[in-house]
């Protein structure tokens, strides 16, 4: 089987990967507290080709990439005010803390209500947390004092979905909790649209080369066979 084909379409299968995150970027870019995803592209070690009458070295070809590695930028995001006292930021490091059928989670994301019970929750539903690692009531006028949700520093965070991480808490974290704010989403749409418009390039590269190298197969089995 021809080369060309294996390493285009790996390239191809690198940048379907990359597309999806993009698109959840996207997908995400109006989201408080959003974190954008990066994936890191690597090409497999390369061949050295040379002449099979000399030896002679003619030079490189690679074979292929692929993603190696899938991180989350956990760079803070400007804080925009929003007037809303259950609106909550973290100017600086950590996370809040929530707890969720499957345990405890940790976010970024802010935007809290008042439960049935009286207790704060995320938009899902799960009760954030005090600094104790306990539900918090909503005062009777309908706030929180920002010094009473727990800010924590997070060893290992992933993502778990719903803009929630897992990971395992390590304390208090530097960053403090402000009322009436939320945080931006982390993906800035211009550049992820300019990343997408690239990646969609890269594959139609990949899609060319392989209808290239197949049309250049067929003719050496339906033609070159049957010259007198």
């Amino acid at each position: 089987m021809d080369r060309g084909l294996y390493i285009a379409a790996s390239g191809m299968l690198s940048e379907m990967a990359r597309q999806d995150l993009l698109a959840n970027d996207l997908a995400n870019a109006s989201t408080p507290g959003y974190k954008a995803d990066r994936a890191e592209q690597r090409s497999f070690a390369d061949v050295l080709l040379s002449n099979t009458r000399t030896g002679a070295p003619v030079g490189p070809i690679g074979t292929g990439s692929a993603i190696v590695k899938q991180g989350t930028d956990l760079s803070g995001a400007p804080l925009k005010d929003t007037g809303e006292p259950l609106d909550f930021a973290i100017a600086g490091d950590g996370f809040f803390a929530v707890r969720t059928p499957q345990g405890q989670r940790f976010t970024r994301n802010g935007s809290f209500q008042t439960a049935a019970n009286g207790q704060l929750t995320d938009q899902l539903g799960n009760a954030v947390l005090d600094k104790q690692g306990q539900p918090i009531t909503v005062g009777a006028d309908g706030t929180v004092a920002p010094a009473s949700l727990g800010v924590f520093a997070v060893t290992g965070p992933r993502k778990a979905g719903d803009n929630l991480f897992t990971g395992t808490a390590a304390g208090q974290a530097t960053g403090q909790a402000r009322s009436g704010a939320l945080e931006d989403s982390g993906v800035d749409p211009a550049r992820a649209m300019i990343d997408m418009i690239a990646s969609l390039r890269a594959f139609e590269s990949g899609q060319k080369a392989i209808q290239t190298i197949d049309a250049t197969l067929d003719q050496a089995a339906t033609k070159v066979g049957s010259t007198a």
